[in-house]
């Protein structure tokens, strides 16, 4: 069985995509792809000032694996300075927010992005192990939300079927 995907989680969606170089003659300017998760640790370290370790911590993240992801972003950034490439931000492994589940039918839990909970909610999502789709919250729910953006209530079965 594969491992499950690591997401990294990102407080920060920028409204712009795209930055392109002002002055080009090109038609076609070539890009650099910076994920959202690059961009996001370009702004902790880098604007917020953050340590690495803190950094990490906020992303969820290894402090290895925040390390790369900033030397991935930095090389696409500086790339795009120095040879007048567009860049163009979209994709990568990132949630807003990072949710435990757990099945109910074998017991087995892991964390699930944010994005899924709406297809987990409907049923249409299966536990990786046995394929059940009573799923239900392990976090401390308040009212509608929990952990800032999760919509899962603490003991109730996201599909009673």
């Amino acid at each position: 069985m594969a491992r499950p995907t690591k997401w990294r989680k990102i407080e920060h969606i920028p409204a712009i995509p795209y930055y392109v170089p002002s002055e080009t003659d090109v038609p076609e300017l070539p890009e650099n792809i910076l994920k959202l998760e690059e961009l996001e640790a370009i702004r902790l370290k880098d604007l917020e000032g953050l340590e690495q370790s803190e950094c990490a911590e906020r992303m969820e993240v290894s402090r290895p694996t925040f390390q790369r992801i900033l030397l991935s972003a930095r090389e696409k950034v500086a790339d795009s300075l120095i040879n007048g490439k567009m860049i163009h931000i979209e994709g990568g492994n990132f949630t807003r927010n990072i949710c435990p589940i757990q099945c109910k039918e074998c017991g087995k839990g892991w964390k699930e992005s944010f994005e899924h909970l709406e297809a987990i909610k409907n049923g249409k999502y299966i536990c990786p192990d046995c394929g059940s789709i009573n799923l239900v919250c392990q976090n401390n729910c308040k009212d509608k939300f929990c952990c800032k953006n999760c919509r899962r209530h603490r003991g109730v079965e996201f599909n009673s079927r």
